[in-house]
């Protein structure tokens, strides 16, 4: 039997390693960033900030990310819960920043993050997140029938979605000079 939790284990983080692996560098990039940030794992500006402009738009993120707790602990146990309103606006806002920063190249680099952010909980509202925030105004024409475009009619209106948890959460990895 342990094996096979094992097994599905290793199977599930080779999955998520090989769809990361499928994302733009940037969206790579930009994934790992927010990770950091969101997670608190470490220090965002030593680690990602290559200039003064990415040093700015790191210190906004950690602003608009202060949200994420917020967001985590208004969590909708079902499509009716009491707060719906409330938390459907956070989470979209928080999508809208991100899907801004055009580095999400679409809804499964966006789904990603967000289930890695959040927990698995939150699948059942991405779609709706995603969908709202890139039809916002501040995103471009273009990149908002680019992004909406990216979700499949099978995740927009998913019956049901999975309650396991991601394995994978990529990190920063510094290459050494030869």
């Amino acid at each position: 039997m342990s094996e096979s939790i094992h097994g599905g284990s290793a199977m599930q983080i080779f999955a998520e390693m090989r769809e990361f692996a499928g994302f733009t560098a940037g969206a790579q990039r930009y994934i790992r960033r927010s990770l950091d940030i969101g997670l608190l794992r470490q220090d965002a500006f030593r680690v990602w900030a290559r200039d003064a402009a990415e040093a700015a738009s790191i210190r906004t993120q950690y602003i608009v990310y202060q949200e994420l707790d917020v967001v985590r602990a208004m969590l909708p146990e079902g499509p009716g819960a009491a707060g719906l309103e409330c938390f459907v606006g956070k989470l979209v806002r928080l999508a809208a920043f991100d899907l801004g920063q055009d580095y999400l190249c679409g809804f499964p680099a966006f789904r990603f993050l967000y289930e890695r952010l959040l927990g698995a909980e939150v699948r059942p509202w991405l779609p709706a997140a995603f969908c709202g925030a890139a039809a916002l105004p501040q995103i471009a024409p273009q990149r908002r029938r680019g992004l909406l475009q990216t979700i499949s009619e099978a995740a927009a209106t998913a019956p049901g979605w999975s309650t396991r948890p991601p394995r994978f959460f990529p990190e920063f990895v510094e290459v050494e000079a030869a």
